[in-house]
């Protein structure tokens, strides 16, 4: 049978290079595709894919705010992230989002194929250059300091990644449909949740956890 696979990244010549190598292998069937979290989320339902390759970083919703939302109503789909960048709080927060797998964007072919047959077989799989003892050390700490990302909400974590991708005040406003003075409200929760001073501070806290990346 067939592997349904939807492919989700905001670069269109990247995702018409990652469909080639897709469409090339056996047993796989690319039934669409998106340019960000939120059309994941509107196009799930109705191409019902077995398996979504899902890039981490993508203007709009990005992909781990979509994986949060969609992991409890889609239990059996498979998600396998896609990422440029490797940090061990990277790789953490999508496999506590509920992603199946973590793969580095310059990936061979042959890896990526070996990632889609073991995600699809509901075996975890984790880059060849992820340190599996870098990840263990860095769970350790989290489990003795806690990490405050997972407290916000996700009204929080979007008006986050906004702010990081360099938006001001107005431009987050217009393009949530609210008053600036909300997202004014918003950015002083967010550094006092946090324990961020200033705006910067926010960005890097951003860049540090995945919910932005540097190059967006």
């Amino acid at each position: 049978m067939l592997t349904r696979i939807m492919l989700a990244d905001d670069h269109a010549l990247v995702r018409s290079g990652i469909k080639a190598l897709l469409t090339a292998m056996p047993g796989v069937e690319v039934v669409g595709e998106a340019s960000d979290g939120a059309e994941v989320i509107e196009m799930i339902p109705q191409l019902k894919p077995d398996l979504v390759l899902l890039d981490i970083a993508m203007k709009g919703m990005n992909g781990l705010e979509a994986l949060r939302r969609l992991r409890g109503d889609y239990p059996t789909i498979r998600f396998l992230m896609l990422s440029m960048y490797g940090s061990e709080e990277y790789v953490m927060q999508a496999l506590n989002a509920g992603a199946n797998g973590y793969l580095f964007k310059d990936s061979a072919a042959t890896e990526l194929e070996k990632a889609l047959y073991e995600v699809k077989h509901g075996r975890q799989y984790l880059d060849s250059h992820i340190s599996r003892e870098a990840l263990d050390n860095y769970m350790k700490r989290v489990a003795q300091n806690g990490t405050p990302v997972e407290v916000l909400t996700p009204r929080q974590r979007e008006i986050l990644q906004l702010i990081a991708e360099g938006n001001n005040t107005k431009e987050i406003a217009y393009q949530l449909n609210v008053s600036a003075k909300t997202i004014e409200t918003h950015r002083a929760q967010l550094m006092e949740r946090l324990d961020i001073r200033d705006v910067p501070g926010l960005v890097r806290y951003a860049i540090r956890t995945g919910i932005a990346t540097p190059d967006k």
